[in-house]
């Protein structure tokens, strides 16, 4: 079973290499096993996206899975072309949304993303797509596009004057939070 890194581990801060379809196409299907294995055993809390090099592996590809329900979809080489800036316009759009990440566990921040991104991208063929994303969906291309920029989500808290908090769980089993000091 592959484990899910944890800062501070220096893969985590450096900027993934891109993935070569023609030379290492041989490795995708066990990369991408490996990858789907960490996500579906991420169980508290629930992981909705992952990208290589939270299990150690300086590449371009991240997965997702925003639902239960949802099938895990990958995407190789992503880079986000269009943030929509229309929350500027309109603050009532801006909405700071608590996100966790599965390599700094327990740890939470309200972050600030773009409600609509346009994401460019190879698929698992090595086809080039361009795909407009939304809401929840949005927020976590932008999490995990990070992620292979080797930026992990604290710096945008810490950038945008925000908190960051520590979740435990209660003598209920329920998950409280308790603010970090910055």
């Amino acid at each position: 079973m592959t484990t899910i890194i944890s800062a501070p581990n220096s893969v985590l801060s450096q900027k993934a290499k891109e993935f070569d379809f023609k030379k290492d196409e041989k490795n995708l299907p066990p990369l991408l096993l490996e990858m789907e294995e960490a996500l579906l055993a991420a169980a508290d809390p629930k992981g909705v996206g992952l990208a290589a090099p939270q299990i150690g592996k300086s590449i371009s590809v991240f997965i997702t899975k925003p639902t239960e329900k949802a099938k895990i979809i990958a995407f190789f080489n992503p880079e986000i072309v269009v943030q929509d800036e229309t929350p500027k316009r309109n603050p009532k759009k801006r909405v700071k949304k608590l996100e966790g990440c599965l390599s700094l566990p327990n740890i939470w921040g309200e972050v600030l993303r773009a409600p609509t991104v346009t994401l460019s991208y190879q698929d698992k063929t090595g086809k080039k797509r361009v795909k407009k994303f939304t809401g929840f969906m949005a927020t976590i291309v932008q999490h995990e596009t990070d992620h292979l920029n080797g930026i992990l989500f604290p710096k945008h808290v810490l950038e945008q004057k925000g908190n960051l908090y520590r979740s435990y769980k209660n003598e209920e089993g329920q998950d409280e939070f308790e603010e970090l000091p910055i």
